[in-house]
């Protein structure tokens, strides 16, 4: 039976600080209780619910400036890493939120992986759009650039490579129309009379 509890922090997918929510019994034992992140709700506990929603409110507004900030900082940085790769170009590991969260750390911006929005990881050079979600619902978007590991040797022989596969289905393509008789000549062959030979 899920009971109801009074949340003393935010918590995510379960609500907000000073939000009643119900939780199983489980979950609420093993995790809320024990971490002080909730307490059952009861007559007394229910009276301490204005403060913390008026705590709350407060704590949304630092978040949301906090967060449109971290937006300007992250938009004016390029976020670049390298990769090991084949000769053909195709990356031997992948680059996940925990990776792209490391690269803005090391950077000095506070991104943690659950702002990351993901749904795999990369498994492919060039530059990739990551979406971000902030503290307090505030979107944004950055560019990552995954180079590959090797330098500029490699990376032309991945160019060379990708311009002769581009040449030779160029060349495929042509020798395929040559091939075949255009609309001109099939339709002069059916109108040209057949002679017989006797």
């Amino acid at each position: 039976m899920k009971q109801q509890l009074l949340l003393l922090e935010d918590v995510d997918s379960l609500g907000k600080k000073g939000e009643l929510v119900t939780a199983k019994p489980g979950y609420m034992r093993n995790f809320l209780l024990p971490k002080r992140l909730a307490v059952v709700a009861s007559v007394n506990t229910l009276r301490k619910q204005q403060k913390l929603q008026e705590e709350r409110a407060q704590q949304a507004i630092i978040d949301r400036k906090e967060s449109e900030e971290l937006v300007a900082q992250v938009q004016s940085v390029i976020i670049e890493t390298k990769a090991k790769v084949d000769q053909e170009g195709h990356m031997y590991g992948s680059v996940s939120a925990s990776d792209i969260a490391q690269l803005f750390q090391e950077r000095g911006l506070p991104v943690e992986r659950k702002h990351i929005l993901m749904t795999r990881p990369i498994k492919e050079t060039g530059t990739h759009e990551i979406s971000l979600k902030l503290k307090e619902g505030i979107e944004t978007t950055c560019q990552l650039t995954i180079h590959p590991e090797g330098g500029p040797a490699l990376r032309k022989n991945i160019e060379a490579a990708a311009a002769a596969e581009a040449a030779a289905a160029a060349e495929a393509a042509a020798l395929a129309e040559a091939a075949t008789p255009s609309e001109e000549e099939a339709t002069a062959e059916e109108a040209a009379p057949e002679t017989e030979e006797t």
